[in-house]
């Protein structure tokens, strides 16, 4: 791996984590564009790593928080990572043999596109717009819709936002809890992929290529939470709809 091939995974890991337009499909997609072999387990665990970090930044008052006087949705939090953690675990290499198609990616961005526009419609029902509020029923909704982000294309983070928003959170809440709800998920796939590279050896002559993946995926994905949270307190999901059905189509068109 080379360091423009770091910094431009890295990148690309770090935006698309949290924006709505999944990070395994668009890591798909640049390999093949540019031609480049799978990047191995050490960078997979190292851009998640750079990813929860950010998270970690980004949310250290709302952690202090949940430790200090709101346990319950911590709580919350934790139980709604069960499903995507036990669906991770039994089905993640039937996802990684099976599931690496340009064509299920397209498909799934375009259906994803659609589901999440319908979902969006249903902002003028939501009845919680304050993290504190959020349910036991309403957190485990949320974590059972994010098995679906181990299809290639989905999204983890849209599926989070769309399962808040059935839960009949409003937008900003929505994202909020999707994001909390990927700190200890993120986390927990860097550790064990981290824990596989250890077992296969750790490659010490990429140091300073691993470190660039680590850092670029960390300002990236610090960047895509600040610009996507206070973007859904104003707007809707339309843009990234939008862009989800246009990457689709034309994946389609130039793989026909």
């Amino acid at each position: 791996m080379t360091f423009f091939q770091s910094l431009t995974l890295g990148v690309v890991q770090g935006l698309t984590e949290f924006l709505p337009i999944s990070s395994s499909g668009h890591l798909i997609l640049a390999s093949r564009i540019f031609g480049w072999p799978d990047q191995g387990l050490a960078f997979d665990a190292t851009v998640h790593l750079g990813t929860a970090l950010a998270l970690l930044v980004y949310f250290w008052n709302d952690l202090i928080l949940i430790v200090r006087k709101e346990w319950r949705l911590g709580v919350i939090v934790l139980i709604a990572t069960i499903p995507g953690g036990v669906a991770g675990l039994v089905l993640e290499r039937t996802a990684e043999e099976h599931f690496r198609s340009v064509n299920l990616v397209a498909v799934t961005m375009i259906v994803g596109g659609i589901i999440m526009f319908l979902a969006d419609r249903l902002v003028h029902r939501s009845r919680t717009r304050d993290l504190r509020d959020v349910g036991w029923g309403q957190g485990l909704l949320v974590g059972c819709v994010q098995v679906f982000a181990l299809i290639p294309g989905i999204s983890r983070s849209g599926a989070s936002i769309v399962g808040g928003l059935l839960a009949r959170m409003d937008r900003p809440t929505a994202a909020r809890f999707a994001f909390l709800l990927g700190l200890p998920i993120t986390a927990a796939a860097g550790a064990l992929k981290g824990l596989k590279t250890v077992a296969h050896g750790l490659p010490v002559d990429e140091a300073g290529i691993l470190m660039v993946g680590l850092l670029a995926a960390f300002a990236s994905g610090l960047v895509a939470v600040a610009f996507l949270i206070p973007h859904l307190q104003r707007r809707d999901l339309t843009p990234f709809v939008v862009y989800r059905l246009a990457l689709g189509a034309a994946i389609l068109w130039l793989v026909r």
